[in-house]
């Protein structure tokens, strides 16, 4: 189906590979766990539009300059784990706002949205992935290969958003069960706000492929 094979194969490595927690696991499940389901459904998707940014990448080759120039490695890296660290540092910072005020939810649900599709978009690692796992699945003879990318990188993206969206609903739940008060809240985000600015420093320490 548009120049791919092993469909099946291709999904259940898939889903394997999405429900292994990474960073934008971590991010969505503290979202869920700190302020609901509607917030981790948000940065589910925030993290699928920056997946996206992937997939149209790899498609279009741009993937490869990553793998080849370690300037340009170098670049993204380092803009990924700032932004990294920065997130980490806003989940330790106490917010002294209104949240019942609609205003503020409104443009808190937009920061979510965003921080996931940064989290994602910002790192190479993820678009060296797609360069590697993507052409695995693509027919010598495809008749358009940038077409077989997008279409594995959009059966991919689809998936990973279901499992994303799965753990968003976990974490909300249990949250909920347990009791999410202040005190809860608050060790959620700085647990959470110390891993990401872990992350960051891992992703900063990272050497391009050679």
């Amino acid at each position: 189906m548009f120049g791919t094979h092993d469909l099946v194969l291709f999904i259940l490595s898939g889903l394997l590979l999405n429900i292994t927690p990474g960073q934008d696991v971590f991010y969505i499940v503290s979202k869920g766990a700190s302020l609901g389901w509607r917030s981790g459904a948000l940065a589910a998707l925030g993290v699928a539009a920056g997946c996206f940014v992937h997939v149209f990448a790899a498609a279009l080759g741009l993937s490869a300059i990553l793998a080849t120039s370690a300037t340009a490695f170098t670049v993204v890296k380092y803009a990924g784990a700032t932004y990294l660290v920065w997130v980490g540092f806003q989940m330790w910072r106490a917010d002294k706002k209104d949240h019942g005020s609609g205003e503020y939810c409104l443009v808190s649900r937009r920061k979510v949205f965003t921080q996931g599709f940064l989290t994602n978009a910002l790192n190479p690692k993820v678009a060296l992935f797609f360069l590697a796992f993507l052409p695995q699945f693509v027919a010598h003879d495809a008749p358009s290969k940038p077409l077989a990318f997008l279409f594995l990188g959009i059966v991919f993206t689809v998936n990973g958003t279901f499992v994303n969206l799965t753990y968003a609903w976990t974490a909300a739940r249990v949250s909920s069960m347990i009791g999410t008060g202040g005190k809860y809240t608050k060790w959620i985000k700085r647990a959470a706000g110390t891993l990401f600015v872990a992350l960051g420093i891992r992703l900063a320490l990272a050497e391009p492929v050679s």
